[in-house]
């Protein structure tokens, strides 16, 4: 089992730049598959990247070229670099951790732990 939280959300201006952090607690950080997932309010929630165990990376479309996602092993750390931010990257973040290798798909069902999110708000 492992215990997620997540931090540095806030709110921005479009363009701006922000870095999440999901700091991970009670197993062994490197036996998970990694992500991160976003819900803004009336819509589903929806994967935004993932890392897996051998930092084999996925991102979703929406997202590719403006976002990093990276982990740092010793410190148990995952990431989420947010540059050119949009309005619509308004939403409530959430890390997720999968046991094992990941799949090819970013859908929040193939993760079993979830933190509590962070929120990130882009304005015009």
């Amino acid at each position: 089992q492992v215990q997620l939280v997540e931090s540095g959300g806030g709110s921005v201006q479009a363009g701006g730049s922000l870095r999440l952090s999901c700091a991970a607690s009670g197993s062994s950080f490197s036996n998970f598959c990694m992500g991160w997932f976003r819900q803004a309010p009336g819509k589903e929630r929806e994967g935004v990247a993932r890392i897996g165990r051998f930092d084999s990376i996925a991102y979703a479309d929406s997202v590719k070229g403006r976002f990093t996602i990276s982990k740092d092993n010793a410190k148990n750390t995952l990431y989420l670099q947010m540059n050119n931010l949009k309005p619509e990257d308004t939403a409530m973040y959430y890390c997720a951790a999968r046991f094992g290798y990941c799949v090819a798909s970013l859908s929040p069902d193939e993760f079993n732990y979830w933190g509590q999110g962070t929120q990130v708000t882009v304005s015009s």
